[in-house]
């Protein structure tokens, strides 16, 4: 007879987990002690960091899976946020919880019976593929089926919850021990008829583009890399922000990343396309822009993704939905024989050599540091060998994602569907994990960063190779900025002048025995900087920016009489283009 608790931990490693992120609690005592002997469980302070870490580990690819272990109550929904942005983003994620023995369980009847009793499953069902009491001993077959439906088709989080009586059961570990069925495709076949129309549409267009989402796999990209593939057909490619990482930025038919908050040029040429093969994106707004009527006005739009609910949500207009597998298609277009598009693609080389990414429309006071200047020299500095993590909201999020060069064998993650402040350093954490010693670079907002800076006490007891850039702005600028473009300096709560509680940096990073200094223009030549970013371990570095300082291209909304906002469409980005370079990059655009 075995332990329960045991076999569950062994039959974790035997799908690929080699991590635990956790907070101890007395009603996952069982799971904890049984996976402290098997696994390297890495302790956190806070639930939603051993979330968010075990996402971005997983995310980052390099070999080995994480897990997230919680306790009852308090443990459950002070990871709900991490399971919400898996969720969102479609990323794998399992979180194992434990609860109050059986006998203990409300079931409804009441609200609570057992100690910190809460019902999980109720709360994780919504923003999960599947949430499961497992009040029952269940076999190995079975266990492995519940976390494969997060990890294959459109991927998300699993809840698994289990009793604390369950976890303690004596067990016949021989009558548990059924096969696991190994994982199949989920997507749905793509028929030869329709790839053929497919390619067909692609060739009769002058000005094609292909958009790559997060469904198109590192794998798919670097393998056509690799062989020359991809270079036979001069097709001008762009990446979604979850994509960033499937394309080198100096590669010849890259064109940016298009967004709300994305590279004019990119914005600028994607609406002057007259086909956009969108590629495992799920061509949210914030991908559309708000303005969705108004996406792609002169072109058509073929739509690839594995979830029939995104192809067919209404927005933006697509003329040709295919549901199934999107790097099916990119291999097929690779390999096509298509058009020649050299007329298109020198265009679209002019309008990225006009549209420059740092533009001088932005103002930021002498002495400080402009953050469009700064992610330009921090691409330059960043190896291919490094990760990045780009926080997941604010001005340092959008300031990443417009200016940040990616380099071939880069990863690069981040969260923006939920966008939530806090996540770029439980992120880091992770990802520093899963690199085993690779170079790990944070740039986070200090507003952003407060939020989960307790978790500086998991970086400094795993002596992660991290580099975290906090930028320096007094709160929260994005607030601030919004505060200021529609309620006219109205300044409520974004601020140290405010009532916003900031630390004092300086003081804070060596409580934790992180390195701290501070830098400002000039900082990528200095060599006291260039010593502490090319050293182990961790170090934080302040980068002096601007509180007032502006964060433009952005596409501008209005206010409407009715009290809701009406916006731009994405190539008029302001602040608007002056009228003879309009007249030279608006060439396919009607007037």
């Amino acid at each position: 007879m075995t332990k329960y608790s045991d076999l569950l931990a062994e039959w974790l490693v035997s799908l690929g987990y080699t991590h635990c992120f956790f907070v101890a609690g007395g009603n996952i005592m069982h799971l904890l002690e049984s996976c402290s002997h098997r696994l390297t469980c890495v302790p956190v302070v806070h639930e939603v960091a051993a979330g968010i870490a075990a996402e971005y580990f997983n995310e980052v690819h390099l070999g080995s899976k994480a897990f997230a272990l919680v306790t009852a109550g308090p443990g459950l929904t002070n990871i709900v946020t991490a399971l919400g942005g898996a969720y969102l983003e479609s990323r794998e994620l399992l979180v194992v919880g434990g609860t109050v023995k059986t006998a203990d369980l409300a079931r409804g009847e009441v609200r609570q019976r057992g100690i910190q009793e809460i019902d999980g499953v109720a709360i994780a069902k919504p923003i999960t593929e599947r949430a499961v009491l497992v009040e029952t001993v269940i076999n190995r077959g079975a266990f492995a089926e519940l976390t494969y439906c997060g990890r294959h088709g459109r991927k998300g989080p699993i809840f698994l919850e289990l009793p604390l009586d369950v976890q303690g059961a004596q067990v016949d570990e021989t009558a548990l021990h059924t096969p696991i069925v190994p994982l199949t495709s989920a997507f749905q076949a793509i028929s030869d008829h329709t790839m053929a129309g497919l390619i067909e549409r692609v060739r009769r267009a002058e000005r094609p583009v292909i958009l790559l989402g997060a469904g198109i796999y590192r794998e798919t990209t670097a393998a056509m890399l690799a062989d020359k593939s991809l270079l036979g057909n001069a097709v001008p490619l762009m990446l979604t922000w979850n994509a960033m990482d499937r394309i080198p930025a100096d590669f010849r038919l890259y064109f940016g990343r298009p967004n709300t908050w994305g590279m004019r040029y990119s914005n600028v040429l994607l609406q002057q396309a007259d086909l956009v093969v969108a590629l495992g994106t799920r061509l949210s707004l914030q991908q559309t822009g708000f303005n969705w009527q108004g996406f792609v006005p002169e072109g058509r739009i073929i739509h690839v993704d594995c979830d029939p609910a995104e192809l067919a949500k209404g927005h933006p207009r697509i003329d040709m939905a295919i549901c199934g597998d999107a790097n099916a298609v990119l291999r097929a277009i690779a390999v096509a024989d298509l058009g020649d598009y050299t007329e298109w693609v020198g265009f679209c080389n002019e309008v990225k050599k006009t549209l420059q990414l740092v533009e001088p429309v932005n103002n930021t006071g002498a002495g400080y540091l402009s953050p469009y200047v700064f992610v330009e020299k921090l691409s330059d500095l960043a190896t291919w060998e490094d990760l990045v993590i780009p926080c997941s909201s604010g001005s340092a999020f959008t300031v990443m994602m417009q200016t940040f060069a990616q380099k071939q064998g880069q990863r690069v993650v981040t969260n923006k569907g939920l966008a939530s402040m806090g996540y770029g350093l439980s992120g880091a954490i992770g990802a520093a994990l899963a690199a085993k010693g690779r170079r790990t670079i944070l740039v986070e907002g200090d507003g952003g960063f407060t939020q989960n800076l307790q978790e500086l006490g998991t970086v400094r007891a795993n002596k992660l190779n991290l580099k975290i850039f906090l930028f320096d702005d007094d709160g929260y600028a994005s607030i601030r900025m919004t505060q200021k473009n529609y309620f006219g300096g109205r300044y409520v709560g974004c601020d140290v002048a405010t009532g916003l509680g900031m630390p004092k940096w300086e003081l804070l990073f060596p409580a934790y025995s992180v390195p701290v200094m501070r830098i400002g223009p000039g900082f990528e030549n200095d060599p006291a900087f260039l010593a502490a970013f090319n050293a182990d371990g961790p170090q934080a570095f302040l980068v002096h920016i601007d509180p007032e300082q502006t964060y433009f291209p952005k596409i501008s909304s209005r206010v409407t009489a009715l009290g809701s906002m009406e916006s731009n469409p994405l190539h008029r980005m302001t602040p608007d283009l002056d009228a003879e370079t309009a007249a030279k990059v608006f060439l396919y655009l009607p007037g």
